[in-house]
């Protein structure tokens, strides 16, 4: 199913506008998914979720109560996801199709709140939120190819989509995509760090590695080389990157530190998720 046919899953519940639900709504509506096919549930909706549904229509309501649903994303809080659940349960049927993007809820724990096996349990991350976003998904046994398809429609509307058959790789997606965005972020703060210490002022130092990384994104997106060859291109042999290198590539260096940084994700998410 391409975005394009969005128009024909729904209708779509959101529940929870926050940030990342919002962002999914965005998408959608840009996708092609009809404004009157889409509603958004929340009981305490933000300023920006009330100017959402005015300047699209969509429909926003405090409770699930009564809503026709097609498919339900659950985008709460996975702290109050076990108190949610039931609340749900009464207008889940045969025909629901249940996509979360809680960190840390089992599929079995969807599925036992809700009564249903159609549930895929799904990992987006905040660049989502301008469309630039990845997503882990991972499905049910009682998901069809067709509910696939739609799930990966709908998730793709933020960016990319990697499917896995093993539940348990949510908790290295989780520490790979969902919190590398916060790693690219403090990447930036220490090299405009670094720069300050050569003399930059913080405003320069900060326009110089946020410039830095954005561009060198931009050219990962747009060149479908290994990001070892667009490495290597930059590097000129006995020059000052290849000095840098040195250092970040030793065997101290950052991919001794990454292995440590996911891990200890990776270890946090399997404990939120007991």
């Amino acid at each position: 199913m391409a975005n394009g046919e969005l128009s024909k899953i729904g209708p779509v519940v959101l529940i929870g506008a926050g940030k990342m639900g919002l962002a999914l709504a965005r998408g959608w509506i840009a996708a092609g998914l009809p404004a009157n096919e889409l509603v958004l549930v929340d009981p305490k909706p933000s300023d920006v979720a009330q100017q959402f549904s005015a300047q699209t229509s969509v429909r926003l309501v405090s409770t699930a109560r009564g809503v026709l649903v097609a498919v339900m994303v659950l985008a709460v809080k996975p702290q109050v996801m076990a108190s949610v659940l039931p609340e749900l349960r009464p207008i889940i049927g045969a025909h629901t199709l249940v996509i979360s993007i809680a960190a840390g809820i089992s599929i079995d724990a969807i599925a036992s709140g809700l009564g249903t096996e159609r549930v895929i349990r799904t990992m987006p991350n905040t660049p989502a939120q301008v469309g630039k976003g990845v997503t882990g998904a991972v499905p049910a046994g009682g998901v069809s190819a067709a509910d696939r398809s739609v799930a990966d429609a709908l998730m793709r509307a933020a960016g990319d989509v990697v499917w896995f058959d093993d539940e348990s790789m949510i908790d290295a997606v989780t520490a790979v995509s969902g919190s590398g965005p916060a790693y690219v972020f403090h990447f930036v703060e220490a090299l405009a760090a670094a720069g300050m210490r050569q003399g930059f002022d913080a405003e320069q130092a900060m326009r110089l590695a946020r410039q830095t990384v954005i561009g060198a994104a931009a050219l990962l997106e747009a060149d479908p080389s290994p990001a070892a060859v667009l490495r290597q291109n930059v590097t000129s042999p006995n020059g000052t990157t290849e000095a840098a290198l040195e250092v970040l590539m030793a065997p101290n260096g950052l991919t001794n530190l990454m292995e440590k940084t996911v891990m200890a994700a990776k270890l946090r998410s399997e404990e939120l998720g007991r």
